[in-house]
């Protein structure tokens, strides 16, 4: 089992990377995430591994931060899900966002991610419970049901989660939903 690589970047074509560790050049396949993380060519690099096998191929996958690493082994743990998907959704949103749709029960986030369909979504949903985002109950700006539900309208609407959030924290803490979604968008539209 390859665990981790420490070497030189020798080419870039996402979402491969080629890495020289030691003259021995290593094909890592990495979300996007890592991989805009990357240093420059020619500059080194220490990638978490992930290793796998199969009987028509040895694919390498390399990852940025532990974190992305153990998300990753529960993915392809799950019935249906492959080591490509999963990086399709590792590259598709972050550990974090991936983390608190699960902990929302938010399958309309995962749809979003190319090749993930509405029965994929649920299956992750459910699969995932309890083993990532366990400890995330909610975001942290989300103070009341009203805002849960002010923020699940701000996403569906296509805002960005961090720009939702923004938006939350302006909000009165008794709102409605209604007015919390009006309000919102006025700070948004600033």
């Amino acid at each position: 089992m390859i665990g981790r690589l420490t070497g030189v970047i020798a080419e870039k074509a996402p979402p491969l990377v080629l890495m020289d560790v030691n003259g021995v050049g290593y094909e890592v396949d990495v979300p996007m995430s890592t991989f805009y993380n990357l240093p420059n060519l020619g500059e080194r690099v220490t990638l978490l591994t992930h290793f796998v096998v199969r009987e028509d191929a040895q694919i390498l996958f390399g990852f940025g931060t532990p974190a992305e690493r153990e998300t990753f082994r529960l993915l392809v743990r799950i019935s249906g899900v492959g080591p490509r998907t999963a990086l399709a959704i590792l590259s598709g949103m972050s550990v974090g966002d991936l983390a608190q749709a699960v902990s929302l029960q938010e399958a309309g986030r995962l749809v979003k991610v190319p090749g993930i369909g509405k029965k994929t979504a649920e299956r992750l949903l459910l699969e995932l419970k309890g083993k990532l985002g366990a400890d995330i109950a909610q975001p942290s700006t989300v103070v009341s049901d009203a805002h849960a539900d002010v923020l699940q309208a701000l996403v569906a609407l296509g805002y960005s989660d961090k720009e939702a959030a923004a938006a939350l924290k302006a909000l009165p803490a008794e709102v409605g939903v209604s007015e919390g979604i009006k309000l919102a968008l006025k700070a948004l539209a600033r």
